[in-house]
């Protein structure tokens, strides 16, 4: 069952991370440097998006739920230039500042329609700053629906385990995007959605559907998750939960760019819970939301009418 346009309008996720500022640099190319064995990019076009935590909340906004985004950024540049482009973008936005941070962003350079460079800038956030974070989300947590947490790695988590106690003490759906070896931090959450090599980073490399089911519900057991979601590119995904499991089959018509879909999946997972759909109902909507997204390209979204055309 489909939720209602007027449904999703009210559903309200609380989404806490990494963010990112995601800038793409195009060019022509039409010359090698004679400094060194490189292509030369004369740079015609620049462009912003906001990227990891923050498209999460983005891709929430653009299905038409309400998106509230709590994250650290530094105070330079790159930070107010994302809390403007989650403004813009109607996104509820709560941002830390860390005076000492380096806000995170990834410098694409893309010449003849493909990256040829990358570049990263990024540093680890305070405690202080962490524990004003904590604060803000005891605060912002009942006027929410879902929580979801989604962790790119960069040290904006770091608290983590006290905003999950705190979520589920609230009886809120808690969904995270894992990261790292050490799901340990993830305990008590209602859903985790690793895709295949994180999941096997965690458990270790399956020998066929059997291994792989034994692996998940014991992870699942271990850390006392509800449920856990793996997703599995041109395998579809896989829902593991108390009743056994859900399988859903791939959906994309093209691939076109991987980049984001499992910014997509959670996030639709997560409005479509907010909303009010149970899990093994939430799930073949953001499986058909990743399908979409996939045949686009760079970090995109989906919008209400795409999803439920």
């Amino acid at each position: 069952m489909n939720p209602s346009k007027e449904q999703l309008s009210r559903a309200r996720v609380l989404v806490v991370g990494d963010a990112m500022l995601d800038r793409y640099w195009h060019g022509a190319v039409d010359r090698i440097s004679p400094e060194a064995p490189v292509p030369v990019v004369k740079v015609t076009r620049e462009e912003e998006r906001v990227g990891a935590a923050a498209n999460v909340a983005y891709n929430i906004s653009t299905l038409g739920a309400r998106a509230s985004f709590l994250g650290v950024v530094g105070d330079d540049e790159p930070g107010h230039r994302l809390e403007a482009l989650l403004k813009q973008t109607g996104i509820a936005t709560h941002l830390k500042r860390d005076p000492g941070l380096r806000t995170t962003v990834k410098l694409r350079v893309i010449g003849r329609q493909q990256q040829l460079l990358r570049l990263d800038f990024e540093n680890e956030p305070d405690h202080e700053v962490l524990a004003l974070q904590t604060t803000t989300f005891a605060e912002l947590l009942p006027r929410h629906d879902a929580i979801l947490f989604s962790d790119y790695g960069k040290g904006g988590l770091a608290h983590i385990p006290a905003m999950i106690a705190a979520a589920r003490a609230a009886a809120k759906p808690v969904l995270i995007d894992p990261k790292g070896d050490d799901y340990s931090r993830y305990r008590g959450a209602t859903v985790i959605t690793p895709n295949r090599a994180e999941l096997q980073e965690v458990v270790g490399r399956w020998s066929g559907e059997e291994d792989l089911r034994t692996r998940a519900q014991n992870l699942r057991a271990s850390l006392g998750l509800d449920s856990l979601l793996v997703t599995r590119s041109e395998e579809g995904m896989t829902l593991y939960d108390a009743a056994g499991e859900l399988h859903v089959q791939a959906q994309a018509r093209e691939v076109f760019d991987v980049t984001g879909a499992g910014d997509t999946v959670i996030a639709t997972l997560a409005a479509m819970v907010a909303a009010g759909l149970p899990l093994r109902e939430a799930v073949p909507i953001a499986n058909r939301a990743g399908g979409i997204v996939v045949g686009k390209f760079g970090t995109a979204t989906v919008s209400y009418e795409e999803l439920f055309a």
